[in-house]
């Protein structure tokens, strides 16, 4: 049984099956202003296929998983423009997710857009990836995600389970700088790209972050079936550790997606709560994230 699961504590019969550590779902669209021809819309039925082969079956980890183990996550590729023949441009979404412990509820633990997607692709190609090199753009963007979603999705579970998926998404981040497409590079502007969202996971200044999501997770989300209450207040407590990010690092890339995506689930979450936890909880989520504090303010209603 893979080392993630493990932690449940959770003990069944297996079947023998094995698989692959990620179960990816992969859509592709395109801008409707954007004119596709019907060769193009084939082309991107058949990059679809390829990408989900190569999220699919590929091995990234040495552990083993069942298959009702593996990391269900979705990537959807939108393509916004074709700057010239076989080169397309636009952005990708990419959101995972893991089992709350004892319950039919998946929590949400990554979920990002990337705005900088650039790459090369015709009828018949491959994606393979191959570590310590860089074959293409669009491989190594999807193997960037892949190791980070699983890194987070470790983290989750151990306290910083996922330190060495951070570390293979950094690789591919250093051999991917000199291929000149977006998004690889500390200087580009904004600081909201792959190089960051990498190299802020693994900065000493973001360590609280890290100990959120496995506190949040393991002492909040998988502690919800026994007891609603004590899940807030240990939520409560991991989402207090980022006021140390927030006054090293505010408005920094990893801890407002981190906050983004569990803003409707801990709203769910405080529903019921009473109102004294609900302010408590707003309090701490302006202080983190003081630009959105209206959307916090909802929780009170």
């Amino acid at each position: 049984m893979k080392k993630r699961l493990a932690l449940f504590l959770i003990s069944f019969i297996s079947i023998g099956a094995k698989a692959q550590e990620l179960n990816c779902q992969v859509s592709i669209i395109f801008d409707t202003k954007l004119e596709v021809t019907s060769v193009e819309k084939d082309i991107f039925k058949q990059l679809e296929s390829v990408i989900y082969d190569m999220m699919n079956t590929t091995k990234w980890t040495n552990d083993n998983f069942e298959v009702e183990e593996r990391i269900n996550c979705n990537l959807q590729l939108q393509i916004n423009s074709i700057p010239s023949s076989g080169t397309y441009a636009g952005f990708i979404q990419v959101q995972s997710s893991r089992p709350a412990f004892n319950g039919s509820y998946n929590t949400t633990v990554f979920n990002y857009q990337d705005d900088d997607v650039q790459f090369s692709f015709s009828r018949g190609a491959a994606l393979i990836y191959s570590e310590n090199q860089f074959r293409d753009n669009l491989t190594s963007l999807l193997a960037f995600y892949a190791y980070f979603v699983i890194g987070m999705d470790y983290d989750s579970f151990s306290s910083d389970g996922g330190t060495r998926y951070f570390e293979k998404a950094r690789d591919i981040v250093s051999l991917a700088q000199s291929s000149g497409t977006p998004g690889w590079k500390s200087n580009e502007q904004g600081k909201r790209n792959r190089y960051w969202l990498v190299d802020n996971i693994l900065h000493e200044l973001f360590a609280p972050l890290r100990d959120c999501n496995y506190l949040y997770h393991r002492n909040g989300i998988d502690k919800m079936y026994e007891d609603k209450a004590t899940a807030r207040k240990e939520i409560y407590s991991a989402l207090n550790k980022l006021i140390k990010v927030v006054a090293a690092r505010p408005n920094s890339l990893n801890l407002l997606n981190f906050i983004t995506a569990k803003t409707n689930e801990i709203k769910n979450l405080y529903e019921d709560a009473e109102v004294r936890d609900k302010n408590n909880i707003v309090n701490l989520l302006k202080r983190i994230d003081p630009t959105n504090s209206s959307k916090y303010q909802e929780i009170l209603g």
